[in-house]
C-alpha cells in the first residue's frame, strides 16, 4: 500500500511569520498537534504544540513569536509513492509521528500520521513498533529523579 492511499490530502500549513497563536489556533481548530510551515507550498519546517510548549512558552517567549523562531526546520518527508511500510520506518526511525508529504517537485500534497497506518489491519505491528519507538523517553538535562 502506498502513501497516497492513506495520507490526508486536506492540509493546514502556516508560513514562518505567522505568530505562535495563529499556529496554536490552526491546530485547535484542525484537532491536530503539527503544522507544516510552508513557503510557496514548499515545506520549510514543521511547528507542534510541544514546540509552542517548550520553545516558547517555556522560555518565556510571546504568543506573537514568529512561528520560524521555535519551528523545527529538520523536516523528514515522503512522497505520496512511498510505500507504507517505509513511511512507518522513517517514523520509527526519526520518532517522529506525523510524515509531510510531498510531490515530485517538492510541494506539500499531504499529510501521513501514525494513526493512518493504524487503521490499516496490515499495518498495525508497524504502526505500533513505529509508536513503541517514538515514545521511548529520553532524560531531560537536569532532570529530578
Amino acid at each position: 500500500m502506498k502513501v497516497r492511499d492513506l495520507m490526508t490530502s486536506d492540509v493546514t500549513c502556516c508560513q514562518p511569520a505567522d505568530t505562535l497563536q495563529q499556529a496554536a489556533q490552526s491546530m485547535a481548530s484542525q484537532n491536530v498537534g503539527s503544522i507544516p510551515v510552508c513557503q510557496n507550498n514548499k515545506v520549510i519546517g514543521i511547528i507542534t504544540d510541544r514546540d509552542i510548549c517548550c520553545k516558547a512558552v517555556a522560555a518565556g517567549k510571546s504568543h506573537t513569536t514568529p512561528v520560524r523562531d521555535c519551528m523545527s526546520q529538520k523536516v523528514v518527508t515522503c512522497t505520496p509513492e512511498t510505500d507504507a511500510h517505509e513511511a512507518a520506518d522513517l517514523m520509527a526511525t526519526h520518532q517522529i509521528r506525523r510524515l509531510p508529504v510531498c510531490d515530485s517537485n517538492g510541494s506539500l500534497v499531504g499529510i501521513l500520521s501514525i494513526g493512518d497506518l493504524a487503521t490499516v489491519d496490515i499495518h498495525i505491528n508497524e504502526a505500533g513498533d513505529a509508536l513503541s519507538k517514538i515514545s521511548v523517553p529520553t532524560a531531560a538535562p537536569n532532570a529530578v529523579h
